[in-house]
């Protein structure tokens, strides 16, 4: 899959982003600890004439911190985005921690968003200061601390892939990994290697924690594009409660639930339905 990595600079401050396919473009925003190498679903997307464009969103890659002082101002340099690279509108899609990126364009620049898809997405509140995993994020996925903790992850998961992949079982999925196991080939497995190995946190996911409490129920309802909120009912990372919210307060939203094993919905014996469902609601849009 050919990506074309490039940077934008507008008012001293830089936004990464990559380009994978050419035709119909989708504005991606990739979830927590990732970037604008991000390619879990992208293959189908592509081969389907689809252009997929993705930002490093604020603190993540090359992408400046400084960007991310809130939803509303990342927005408008997505906003400046598309203006330099001359696009009009844009199929929306935000994954897991991306969630609130993709709501807030949505919401904020609707003359520029043809749809949203909503993928495992955060919604609402979301790892509070009173919940473990956000006092184990603040000391494992400080800015000074991550790089060793990916590296970490990266050393077990080359040299133990279906090892590393069971230990990541409890964050991503609610079922036992017996019952995982069954539903994950070694593709899947080999695609979660691949996708740790470019993970890193840099500022991006202490900001997502705080931006995730800037989405209100008055900025879901000002989405105004047809909507396709998609999860696992088995998902361990963003609860069920996040994809029946944002159903609740989106006007022109369709819920579309699966029984996959967890929170990647791109991996495992259901992909290939994740992909024909997006497919079909972006060819009906």
């Amino acid at each position: 899959m050919e990506r074309e990595i490039n940077t934008l600079v507008i008012d001293g401050l830089t936004i990464e982003y990559s380009i994978v396919g050419k035709g119909i473009p989708i504005l991606m925003f990739h979830g927590g600890h990732s970037n604008c190498y991000e390619d879990l679903g992208y293959t189908e997307l592509a081969k389907q004439g689809f252009s997929l464009i993705t930002p490093s969103r604020p603190g993540y890659g090359a992408t400046s911190k400084e960007i991310g002082e809130s939803l509303f101002n990342a927005s408008k340099f997505y906003a400046q985005l598309l203006n330099h690279l001359h696009i009009d509108k844009a199929h929306v899609l935000a994954v897991s921690a991306g969630g609130p990126s993709g709501i807030s364009f949505a919401a904020h620049f609707p003359e520029r968003a043809l749809s949203l898809i909503l993928q495992s997405a955060v919604t609402k509140e979301w790892l509070t200061k009173k919940d473990k995993e956000y006092k184990a994020a603040q000391i494992i996925f400080h800015p000074n601390v991550e790089k060793f903790t990916w590296k970490l992850v990266a050393l077990l998961n080359n040299f133990f892939p279906a090892f590393t992949f069971r230990c990541f079982i409890p964050s991503f999925s609610k079922l036992s990994s017996k019952e995982v196991m069954l539903q994950i080939d070694k593709e899947s497995i080999e695609a979660l290697r691949r996708m740790n190995n470019h993970y890193r946190s840099g500022n991006g996911f202490l900001i997502d924690l705080v931006q995730i409490n800037q989405i209100s129920s008055t900025t879901l309802q000002a989405v105004t594009c047809p909507t396709f909120i998609m999860h696992s009912e088995n998902d361990g990372a963003v609860p069920l409660e996040h994809a029946y919210f944002a159903h609740s307060k989106i006007e022109k939203a369709e819920l579309c639930l699966f029984d996959s094993w967890g929170h990647l919905i791109w991996l495992g014996n259901k992909a290939s339905d994740v992909n024909k469902k997006v497919v079909s609601f972006l060819h009906r849009n």
